[in-house]
């Protein structure tokens, strides 16, 4: 029997699994739809309750398929979804909120995430996400795409010390943010939501990576996503629309890297040496 997924909490106290489910590219083939939506229902029955979407993905099509993984258990699910910078206006915040609610087909996002910065000023988008709270549309915001100088003039912005996560690109190819950002993160009690965690498919066929898997009797997968999720407040979002891939997935907790797998990865994988820009995809 596998233990339980670990959880990391949010500065309100809710607490998530460090590892969800992304939905990124789902929704836009009507014919895997329905396989999509199977797959996200057993990463709930396994525990995985994280669900990260986005108005963007597929033109509202993943939130679409979302709403009919959870049609029926709302309450298993921890909703994640974003407004696009273009809409991220007091008003137009407001209305892309309900839309994605209507897609949805629920009455409350349990976190909702401006998806970068855009031409509207922060305060407009914050004003908007108050508003959304205080309507119980939203339970809490955060940002996406933001570096440690985004992250800095936020905290300027009334009510912008409420922030509750910054979902960044974060895998093995791509640490960038080791340097400031995550640590920065990590000492304001911020967890970081680490999307394309096996770089859109790419550390799956690197293969120095397989000795480390092997050793441990386990997957590519589960050893990048195994690195991710030692760090303190990191949750990786890894989308899968088959079954058997969000068992992998689910199955990373199990595996835990020694001290010589680490210096490998490094040797691999070197850390930042330099404040990078933050990367994004």
């Amino acid at each position: 029997m596998p233990g339980a997924i670990p959880t990391t909490a949010f500065p309100d106290g809710r607490t998530v699994p460090v590892i969800g489910q992304g939905t990124w590219h789902m929704g836009e083939n009507k014919k895997t739809a329905a396989d999509e939506a199977k797959s996200l229902r057993h990463g709930l029955d396994l525990g995985m309750t994280l669900v990260d979407t986005a108005e963007m993905y597929a033109d509202g099509g993943a939130e679409r398929v979302v709403a009919e993984a959870i049609r029926g258990r709302r309450d298993d699910a921890f909703l994640v979804s974003k407004v696009l910078p273009s809409n991220a206006s007091r008003e137009g915040t407001v209305r892309a909120c309900e839309a994605s609610l209507k897609r949805l087909g629920v009455d409350h996002i349990d976190l909702y995430l401006l998806h970068w910065r855009g031409r509207y000023a922060l305060r407009e988008t914050l004003d908007a996400f108050e508003t959304l709270k205080k309507a119980g549309k939203i339970g809490a915001w955060g940002v996406s795409n933001f570096d440690p100088d985004d992250m800095e003039e936020l905290r300027s912005v009334p009510n912008g010390a409420t922030v509750a996560t910054n979902q960044v690109l974060y895998n093995l190819n791509r640490r960038g943010i080791e340097y400031d950002l995550l640590k920065d993160s990590q000492k304001s009690g911020i967890p970081v939501m680490a999307y394309s965690p096996l770089d859109e498919g790419r550390l799956l066929r690197h293969p120095e990576l397989v000795h480390i898997a092997k050793a441990h009797q386990a997957t590519v997968a589960q050893v990048a996503l195994a690195f991710l999720i030692r760090n303190p407040g990191v949750i990786v979002i890894p989308k899968t629309g088959m079954p058997e891939r969000v068992r992998e997935n689910r199955a990373a907790v199990e595996v835990h890297l020694t001290e010589d797998d680490l210096a490998t990865l490094d040797r691999i994988f070197p850390p930042p040496a330099s404040k990078m820009p933050l990367e994004m995809i």
